[in-house]
């Protein structure tokens, strides 16, 4: 249940907002055309974007400009590739991975905490390794976890799936081998030990997957 909203002012961080209610100006607001649909109170699902077709083809696209979306809160480069992970289908939007590439340095002006949550969720989808290598070959990862190398990546998603285990971010964050990991994304003491432990055992010549299994 959502009241229509329009955005005043963005600095790319936070929006200055007013209340409105034209649906389609609400609708314009928000990041990706699948996230722009409504329902109403007998369930009757209202469009106004043409959200739906994308959702139905698995197409993360940005509405309108991408760059536009972008600059209103830099977080959504990294929403883009999370949406990507667990949502979308062979290969990503192209306008949309430009865009974010583009416009890869607004990352630097956003809260540790922020990119943090958004890579756990994005390293906790079924297999993250095609949306992890365009934030690479993108430059955006390299924003958010200096020295990370996707290479065992992949790997490591295929070792899970073989072996019918569940998915751990951490030890799919620990096979990146990023600098200051708990730094850079805020990791709580738990995570932090955790991560110590599997940087650990790799140490001692076990792969990402048999570290943490």
């Amino acid at each position: 249940i959502t009241t229509f909203r329009a955005d005043v002012s963005t600095d790319g961080r936070r929006a200055t907002v007013a209340f409105t209610t034209d649906m389609a100006v609400d609708a314009g607001r928000r990041d990706f055309t699948m996230n722009a649909l409504y329902a109403d109170a007998g369930g009757e699902v209202i469009d106004p974007l043409g959200g739906l077709p994308d959702l139905v083809a698995r197409h993360v696209r940005f509405i309108g400009q991408p760059e536009d979306r972008i600059c209103e809160d830099f977080l959504r480069i990294l929403r883009f590739f999370r949406f990507h992970a667990w949502y979308g289908a062979e290969g990503i939007d192209p306008d949309g991975l430009a865009a974010c590439a583009g416009l890869a340095e607004g990352i630097d002006g956003l809260a540790r905490e922020r990119i943090g949550w958004e890579m756990r969720k994005l390293l906790s989808a079924p297999d993250p390794a095609p949306a992890m290598a365009s934030m690479a070959s993108s430059g955006v990862l390299m924003r958010c976890l200096p020295g990370a190398d996707i290479t065992a990546l992949a790997p490591l998603v295929h070792l899970e799936q073989v072996r019918g285990l569940s998915a751990d971010w951490r030890t799919r964050l620990a096979a990146l081998g990023a600098d200051d990991l708990t730094g850079r994304l805020r990791l709580s003491r738990a995570e932090t030990a955790a991560m110590e432990r599997i940087a650990g055992a790799m140490s001692g010549g076990l792969s990402p997957g048999e570290s943490a299994y």
